[in-house]
Order: structure tokens, then C-alpha cells, then sequence
């Protein structure tokens, strides 16, 4: 899996998904994914990210899905 992000249509929200490896664990599995989220200023500009999380890969899968099917 790569990192994806998606931006709403006002393109100022970003969220930003990629694998999130357990280092105590098999380094090579993928058993979770990391959510970061912030907002855009600027279309100029870098974005700034708020904050972020780790979801399961099946709670990740439904809120990208939820936001594709609401653009």
C-alpha cells in the first residue's frame, strides 16, 4: 500500500493515509494505517497538519470510502 491523500472541493481539508508499521512486531506487515488531517491556507502554501491517528485498515477503508462518495 502507498500513502494517498485527499483534499475536499473547497481544497482546504487534507487528509493524508499511510501503512502504519508496528517496529515490536514483523516490520513488514501493515496492521494498522495513520490518519493525518490539517487544513490548507494558502493554495500557494504547504498545508498544516492538525493532528493524526492510527485506525484499523478495516475503520481506515470506510472513512476514505465515506469521503470519496461525498467528494
Amino acid at each position: 500500500m502507498e500513502k494517498f491523500t485527499l483534499i475536499n472541493k473547497a481544497s482546504s481539508r487534507i487528509k493524508v493515509f499511510e501503512p502504519f508499521y508496528d517496529s515490536s512486531k514483523n516490520p513488514s506487515i501493515i496492521n494498522a494505517i495513520l490518519i493525518s488531517y490539517g487544513c490548507v491556507l494558502k493554495e500557494s502554501s504547504k498545508p498544516v497538519m492538525k493532528g493524526s491517528r492510527v485506525e484499523s485498515i478495516e475503520e481506515a477503508r470506510k472513512e476514505c470510502n465515506k469521503l470519496l462518495e461525498e467528494g
